[in-house]
């Protein structure tokens, strides 16, 4: 058994997965869906290497968005304050921390509806000094115009990170303050300002396997697929409207890794929020089904996240070994 892989049409133009084909891969026996998603893997990366992440709240809480699953939400009694955006020297030294710790990859966030005016400033000298460090940067801030995407390109803002969440069927369940249409416009401002585009989505909202392959089917079948994928296991945090929602079943995460993969051959999938309720053997199978790259530290934004010792001693069982910045842009 063989995936079929779309290949380019005779006029050049990238030849788009279908609904059918993308259902027909999730629900592969799971040996032959590992099997397929390992030798794509395999094709365009070195197998034993995972690229190691930093994530940085630079500014917290209070923001007017109301995605359900989000502490920072103002909309949430999870009991966060809002903080004001960190001084540059700050989010700087953090940086070089990372960067001694292994990291190669530095992504900054703020809790924004979008950026203002008034903090572009700061934000651009983040983006300038993280990039004097030597580390790929990236940003999520929230939606941006054309103007702010192209003022962050000539920073040397490496990515943006816009996620989908979910299918644009669900979507109305988890965020009534945007649209799936803004996230989509965002993400091509970001890439017309050419900048490299990072967005995923977060599993176990109450979302169907179906939306599951939706919202990697739009990502897909973009123009240009997003070059990093973020997969999140959602994080149940009291006070937020998703606190109860039930977990999502391990394999079904694992297949959602692996269709990823397939669909997105050459992208980073990375191993994003809710680690900390992981097995060593689930993340170990996440490896398997195509997953490159995880964020390392005691946090994640205002999350928990597996400490640096235990990352290191699984890669060591693993044989795994982080990825260097130049092996792949």
């Amino acid at each position: 058994m063989t995936v079929v892989v779309p290949v380019p049409k005779e006029d050049g133009a990238r030849s788009l997965w279908s609904r059918e084909e993308a259902e027909r891969l999730y629900r592969l026996p799971l040996n032959d869906l590992l099997f397929e998603a390992q030798s794509v893997h395999r094709a365009h990366f070195d197998p034993n290497k995972v690229q190691m992440s930093r994530l940085l709240s630079i500014k917290t809480g209070g923001c007017p968005e109301d995605c359900g699953y989000c502490s920072q939400s103002a909309h949430a009694p999870t009991g966060l304050k809002a903080s004001k955006l960190m001084e540059v020297e700050r989010v700087l030294a953090e940086a070089r921390k990372a960067k001694e710790g292994g990291a190669t990859r530095y992504c900054m966030g703020a809790a924004w509806r979008s950026p203002k005016e008034r903090d572009m400033d700061m934000v651009v000298a983040m983006v300038e000094g993280v990039k004097a460090l030597g580390m790929e940067t990236c940003m999520t801030l929230g939606m941006l115009d054309l103007g702010q995407a192209s003022r962050l390109a000539a920073a040397g803002l490496d990515y943006y990170n816009h996620n989908l969440d979910t299918s644009e069927r669900y979507y109305r369940e988890i965020i009534t303050t945007r649209t799936f249409a803004d996230r989509l416009e965002t993400l091509s401002n970001v890439r017309e300002a050419g900048m490299k585009v990072c967005a995923g989505g977060i599993l176990g909202m109450g979302e169907t396997a179906a939306d599951r392959i939706d919202m990697l089917l739009t990502l897909a079948n973009m123009p240009v697929p997003p070059e990093s994928v973020p997969i999140n296991m959602l994080i149940p945090i009291p006070g937020t409207r998703l606190e109860t929602a039930a977990p999502v079943d391990p394999i079904d995460f694992v297949r959602t890794i692996a269709l990823a993969r397939i669909l997105m051959p050459t992208s980073h999938v990375r191993l994003s929020a809710g680690r900390t309720e992981m097995s060593d053997e689930l993340q170990a199978m996440c490896f398997f089904a195509g997953a490159n790259s995880i964020f390392v530290g005691d946090t994640l934004l205002t999350a928990d996240n597996p400490g640096e010792d235990h990352d290191t001693g699984l890669f060591r069982r693993l044989g795994i070994s982080a990825e260097e910045l130049d092996a792949r842009s």
